[in-house]
């Protein structure tokens, strides 16, 4: 079936799934540090977090750029897809580099919505976004490898039924390049807690389901591994690159939100006997953030579009993410400051949006590191690190 690459339906469909998950039903879970489960629920039923699989295995099997269009219009709409938006991006690395048995065993179950593959452990406390530095190891004993490490700032894990797990396999210094000696090992949570792993609820100042693990001796089975062992940096590159073009368009949905907010408002908001949008000094900061990110979504349209044509999409999508992300963070501020007072109350959603969307100057990567690799690898520059 042929698809406008904007996909104008998959957009008004999930506009209008979002519109039965209203301002209020974020709000409370937001006070209470709860997970959407109804509405992850609802875009599964609906089949909006298979739309990646194939259909081989009873997903859509839709390109990148459908995804992008889901998880923006859940942004656009006011609801946070942080909730749920690491079924699509983690399978890159299922999809591209897993194995037809481990494809034939899971996928399905995770079309269906009987299985939940929301969580990507790569992160640590002492090696943060170096990632040839990560220390949890996993030794080989038989059928079985034994992971024993620590990662931090992993979301979702409680709410999760497997995860993607990067462990070192071959320590760093007994390896060619220090990209070498990784592997990607899919760890089933559901045996795993309290069996080797356990898992820390930690807050923060968004609701995102953040958590720190700690794994004892737990046994993985060998046939859990993802790829060649040694090649996980390679096989979790394309859920990386992936997960940064996902969350840019997501940072287009949040830029739109905030974009259409402060028009509205600008317009409504009677000031000294006129509208507030009549004085340039508010017009114009809102049409900047507007520009600024229309702009932004055509770099996130190249990146999912080199990405399912299967080419190098690593410097697109860094920048997709870089300039998506800053977009939205523009976009929000001009939003705080055309409500004034208003923008920092809880009944209008903009002080949670804000906080929401502030996490993507950091997460998945920092906007230092993007510039440093594109300094590096698209400019040639030497590293300063």
């Amino acid at each position: 079936m042929a698809f406008d690459k904007t996909y104008p339906e998959i957009r008004a469909a999930v506009s209008k799934l979002c519109a039965q998950y209203p301002g209020e039903y974020w709000r409370k879970l937001d006070r209470a540090s709860e997970y959407p489960t109804e509405f992850v629920q609802a875009l599964t039923d609906a089949g909006y977090l298979s739309v990646l699989i194939p259909e081989t295995y009873g997903g859509s099997g839709l390109p990148l750029g459908a995804a992008c269009a889901v998880l923006e219009e859940i942004q656009r709409s006011g609801g946070n897809g942080g909730a749920c938006h690491a079924q699509m991006y983690t399978m890159g690395t299922l999809l591209r580099h897993g194995s037809p048995e481990q494809k034939q065993q899971y996928l399905p179950a995770i079309a269906d919505g009987s299985l939940r593959l929301q969580a990507f452990g790569v992160t640590e406390p002492t090696s943060g976004t170096d990632t040839s530095r990560i220390r949890t190891n996993a030794v080989r004993d038989g059928q079985d490898y034994v992971v024993n490490g620590q990662k931090v700032y992993i979301s979702r894990t409680m709410h999760s039924d497997l995860m993607v797990l990067l462990v070192r396999t071959t320590p760093r210094e007994q390896c060619d390049r220090h990209t070498d000696g990784m592997s990607v090992l899919l760890v089933d949570m559901r045996e795993a807690v309290g069996n080797g792993l356990t898992i820390k609820p930690l807050e923060t100042m968004m609701n995102h389901a953040s958590t720190e693990l700690f794994f004892d001796d737990l046994r993985v089975p060998a046939k859990n591994l993802i790829g060649a062992e040694g090649d996980g940096f390679r096989c979790i590159l394309d859920g990386m690159n992936a997960e940064r073009i996902l969350i840019a368009a997501e940072c287009i949905g949040d830029a739109r939100w905030f974009t259409e907010r402060s028009a509205a408002y600008a317009r409504e908001r009677v000031v000294f006997d006129r509208p507030i949008g009549q004085n340039q000094g508010v017009q114009f900061p809102i049409a900047r953030a507007h520009i600024q990110t229309e702009a932004a979504a055509l770099m996130v349209q190249q990146a999912a579009d080199l990405y399912d044509a299967g080419k190098p999409a690593g410097a697109e999508a860094n920048m997709a993410k870089l300039l998506a992300s800053e977009a939205a963070w523009a976009a929000a501020d001009t939003c705080i400051q055309t409500h004034g007072g208003y923008g920092f109350s809880v009944e209008y959603d903009v002080e949670r949006k804000f906080r929401e969307t502030r996490l993507y100057q950091v997460a998945p990567i920092s906007s230092n590191l993007i510039l440093s690799f594109i300094a590096t690898q698209e400019l040639d520059m030497p590293r300063s690190f």
